[in-house]
């Protein structure tokens, strides 16, 4: 089933089509998964350490590369930059934002921590999902929800750890 609508692109061209394509299936699953409705959208970006260095720089005043940058359109916490659409709720589609993930620290972050790139890039595209969703990990009690769903997610899907 199909529930996300997503817009990706492949910056760095040289991602294998079977690994976007498990990102992609990974993604489907877990919107399922957490019963996001039908037809939203998001954008999902695959870059290179200095892709997503410059985003980190520009974005978050950290000049270094990091792996997955998630940018959302709806801020679920503080409802700084929530989006009110009045009458046209339901009509148009929700639009969660972006996720950018560099495939470099993908796959050194998979060699760091002995597993394979794909469930490196299956975990970084859940992580990216649920801070679209407005879940965080700045605190212990939000980490720990956080991190407890992504598990969650990642071994229903059969990419465990």
């Amino acid at each position: 089933m199909t529930v996300l609508e997503i817009d990706l692109l492949d910056e760095t061209n040289k991602l294998p089509d079977e690994d976007k394509q498990l990102v992609e299936n990974i993604l489907q699953f877990a919107a399922s998964y957490l019963k996001i409705e039908e037809g939203t959208e998001l954008s999902l970006t695959f870059t290179t350490n200095e892709g997503i260095r410059e985003i980190n720089r520009e974005y978050r005043n950290k000049d270094q590369a990091t792996d997955v940058i998630s940018f959302a359109l709806e801020e679920m916490g503080d409802g700084e930059t929530e989006i009110e659409w009045g009458d046209l709720e339901g009509e148009t589609p929700r639009m969660l934002g972006d996720i950018i993930i560099s495939t470099e620290k993908a796959e050194e972050q998979a060699k760091d921590y002995g597993h394979t790139k794909a469930r490196e890039l299956g975990f970084l595209a859940v992580h990216g999902l649920l801070h679209l969703l407005g879940y965080d990990h700045m605190e212990p009690d939000e980490e720990k929800i956080m991190f407890g769903l992504q598990k969650e997610v990642l071994d229903a899907y059969g990419l465990e750890r």
